[in-house]
């Protein structure tokens, strides 16, 4: 992986994280997934270790939670 990936369900905690995100991450380093409209990507985001949304996977493989908006099994 050589850029990240954000995780997020849409929810107002989500969505500041998103804006807040994509302030520190130029736009072209980080993609954004919105698991409640990709919800084929669930499985995905869990595969890469994502408990919970907001997440940010780490081209590393390092996620990062943040805050908590939704678990991933809510979002199933």
């Amino acid at each position: 992986m050589t850029s990240s990936v954000f995780y997020h369900a849409g929810c107002p905690v989500c969505v500041s994280a998103e804006e807040a995100i994509l302030d520190l991450i130029p736009a072209d380093k980080v993609t954004v997934v919105h698991l409640g409209n990709a919800k084929e990507k669930v499985a995905e985001a869990e595969q890469a270790g994502v408990k919970s949304v907001p997440a940010l996977v780490l081209p590393n493989g390092n996620v990062l939670h943040i805050n908590f908006g939704a678990s991933i099994e809510d979002l199933k």
